[in-house]
């Protein structure tokens, strides 16, 4: 009698072991906190489901920390582009007309409050009074305010 063998099983187009290393990368990525978390919480990296169980998890807590180590400008910028991902060129195109129709009109009220009143020239003529090491090709050169 001839030993027959079940068809191999996937998971995302991986085989058990290559599921369990993902598992052991990933898992080693995370902060000690979230290893802790998953020791304590009884997710393994043995038995089919487990493997698979713990393999979400990685994944939800890798997708959570990317998101905390981003800055204020960074999250901004991706929540613009999964918005710009359900609207049509047309909708985005007329609204990155509108904002900057909005922010040229800052900017003149910017400029009425706040006018810049001094003038800067800069003198290139006269040396300055400063003894200061020169190095080679270095200009040295002295503004002064009107």
């Amino acid at each position: 009698m001839a030993n027959k063998r079940s068809p191999k099983n996937n998971f995302n187009g991986m085989s058990y072991g290559e599921v369990q290393r993902t598992n052991s990368k990933n898992r080693s990525k995370l902060k000690k906190e979230d290893q802790k978390w998953l020791k304590d919480n009884g997710y393994k990296n043995i038995g089919w489901k487990n493997v698979i169980n713990l393999y979400k998890k990685n994944e939800e807590f890798l997708d959570k920390s990317k998101f905390e180590d981003m800055s204020l400008e960074e999250l901004f910028l991706e929540a613009d582009r999964i918005g710009n991902k359900y609207l049509t060129s047309k909708e985005i195109q007329e609204f990155n007309q509108q904002l900057s129709q909005e922010v040229a009109e800052i900017g003149e009220i910017i400029d009425q409050q706040f006018p810049d009143t001094e003038i800067e020239i800069i003198d290139y003529s006269k040396k300055t009074n400063k003894k200061t090491q020169k190095k080679h090709n270095q200009k040295t050169y002295r503004t002064t305010k009107l």
